[in-house]
């Protein structure tokens, strides 16, 4: 599709798609590698074409420097200068450990010590 569009309009198209990469401050980050995240759905994840490979597997998404989700990369494909990554489940990072059991909304938050 692109191959059929005048130099200009391509040129004009790659250089959005490097101001929407620089803006954004989520990214995706496998071993070393560091790829600007430019959208992010329920279900997908998209890249400037030119920049990202064909990713697949479980990678690591962060907004600047904080983990934020993994996700389970199953399908890539280009369409319209963007690498548009499909992915099977994707999970919130939390800060704290998951529960075992269910928290009683009325517990106290923490309890006083004896003088």
């Amino acid at each position: 599709m692109l191959e059929h569009m005048p130099e200009e309009l391509r040129e004009g198209m790659r250089l959005k798609l490097q101001r929407q990469a620089r803006r954004s401050r989520l990214r995706v980050q496998i071993g070393a590698a560091v790829f600007p995240v430019i959208g992010l759905t329920d279900s997908a994840l998209s890249f400037d074409a030119e920049k990202a490979p064909r990713l697949r597997g479980l990678v690591d998404v962060f907004d600047g420097s904080r983990h934020i989700l993994q996700a389970l990369i199953v399908a890539s494909r280009v369409e319209g200068g963007l690498m548009i990554c499909e992915f099977k489940r994707s999970t919130l990072v939390s800060e704290r450990p998951a529960l075992d059991y269910a928290r009683d909304p009325d517990a106290p938050a923490g309890l006083l010590p004896r003088h």
